[in-house]
């Protein structure tokens, strides 16, 4: 049986070759007679071709001047595809790489951009201009079509924005690399500039006003804990009974609650099963809270681990159930991260304080740790950060302004180790 290269085939007695070029299988006559030598010949030419393909630099029209199957094809560059139809594509390739509640972040951010864009634009015709005036549109909160794509008037963050332009450039970079456009009009379109922001943590004056204008005694123990251990709010809604052991006086962070209400590893796999240390503040808090939820009956979860479509049925008591307040039986048995929020805006204004996002509960963790004397790698991994680099971007300023606090410390803690001499004048 005579074998034939990869790609080369025999048509009546002569030789013909395939390849893939925008996506399609493409078959070409050589016009050569069927012999040992010729297909060598064939399969050296084909891989050429697959090559130079791959580099971009095939020249069908050089290479196959009298094709039919050339003159037939779609000739702008690039192939005709809707960006619906591009990023699709792009996020079902993705999907098998990415933990279920990231790919819903990806599928709901590029949903908006690809409508704000048209859903049957030919990705082909977008154009640098195109994705600037998106930008400037997702700043503003409002699109030329008069649709608003932002419950914030005032439009999204710069943080927010530069994410959603990241997904544009890797689906622009996918439609380049496999050849539906020519070149990436996200090539040279840099991130808009951030300005780091200053940590605003709650004052040691300010902790018992804000604890004492909670709504509730759960209401006053979830804030209590969260400021006291650092944990991030998807964490907190999602801490169970389980997870805690009193005698160890620990926390063992296992799981994270989306806002999509999706039961996730933590944000980062530094977080994963990390062990938080409780000071006495946080047990106290715990215990109290015990009283009121720690006889709960547990309930079903399905927990989404980061492998694909791999959930694990558990079962768990949560330490903050929302049914207990509650007299129409509509409540879960876990708060909800979105619903957090308000409790920490309605506390803040019920004890006349300056607004704050709910977020700097986990600042003011970090800050009092720092001020204490932490040492920031402890800091760090407390928190869930894979090294102390995070801890020194977003509170070294901040340390900085409160060095006064700092030499008290050092004064307090390196006194004892002086040796002090007293010198007297000898009488002559």
């Amino acid at each position: 049986m005579i074998k034939y290269p990869t790609g080369v085939a025999p048509n009546k007695g002569s030789l013909r070759i395939w390849f893939m070029y925008r996506g399609a299988r493409m078959w070409e006559s050589l016009g050569v007679s069927d012999t040992p030598k010729n297909r060598k010949m064939a399969g050296e030419l084909r891989n050429n071709i697959v090559y130079q393909i791959k580099t971009g630099a095939f020249d069908y029209k050089r290479q196959f001047p009298e094709s039919p199957t050339f003159k037939n094809l779609d000739h702008s560059p690039g192939r005709a595809m809707s960006m619906r139809a591009i990023a699709t594509t792009w996020l079902n390739l993705k999907k098998p790489e990415l933990a279920f509640s990231t790919y819903k972040s990806y599928e709901r951010r590029i949903k908006i951009t690809v409508e704000m864009l048209g859903e049957n634009v030919d990705v082909r015709s977008v154009k640098q201009e195109n994705l600037l005036k998106l930008r400037n549109e997702l700043l503003t909160g409002f699109h030329a079509s008069g649709r608003n794509y932002n419950v914030e008037k005032q439009g999204r963050s710069v943080a927010s924005v530069n994410g959603s332009m990241r997904d544009l450039l890797a689906l622009f970079s996918f439609a380049h690399g496999n050849g539906y456009i020519a070149s990436n009009p996200m090539a040279n379109v840099k991130p808009l500039r951030k300005s780091l922001k200053k940590p605003d943590p709650i004052t040691k004056e300010e902790f018992p006003r804000l604890i004492a204008a909670c709504s509730n005694r759960q209401i006053a123990n979830f804030w209590q804990i969260a400021i006291l251990t650092g944990l991030r709010h998807g964490e907190m809604c999602a801490l169970a009974w389980e997870d805690i052991d009193l005698m160890a006086k620990t926390i063992t962070v296992t799981r994270n609650l989306t806002s999509e209400g999706l039961f996730t590893p933590p944000k980062t796999t530094a977080s994963n099963n990390r062990i938080v240390c409780l000071v006495d503040g946080a047990i106290s808090a715990i215990r109290d809270q015990m009283e009121l939820t720690r006889l709960c009956p547990p309930s079903s979860i399905d927990f989404h681990t980061r492998e694909y479509k791999e959930v694990i049925p558990e079962k768990k008591t949560f330490v903050f159930n929302p049914s207990i307040h509650t007299v129409n039986g509509r409540s879960g048995a876990h708060y909800a991260v979105d619903s957090i929020g308000q409790s920490w805006n309605t506390a803040l204004k019920r004890a006349g304080m300056r607004h704050r996002k709910a977020y700097q509960s986990r600042h003011t963790y970090a800050c009092w740790s720092l001020a204490a004397g932490a040492n920031p790698n402890y800091v760090a991994a407390q928190m869930g950060h894979a090294n102390a680099q995070m801890v020194f971007q977003v509170y070294g300023s901040w340390m900085q302004e409160n060095n006064t606090e700092q030499l008290a410390l050092l004064n307090q803690k390196l006194n004892d180790y002086v040796l002090h001499m007293c010198y007297s004048k000898q009488a002559v």
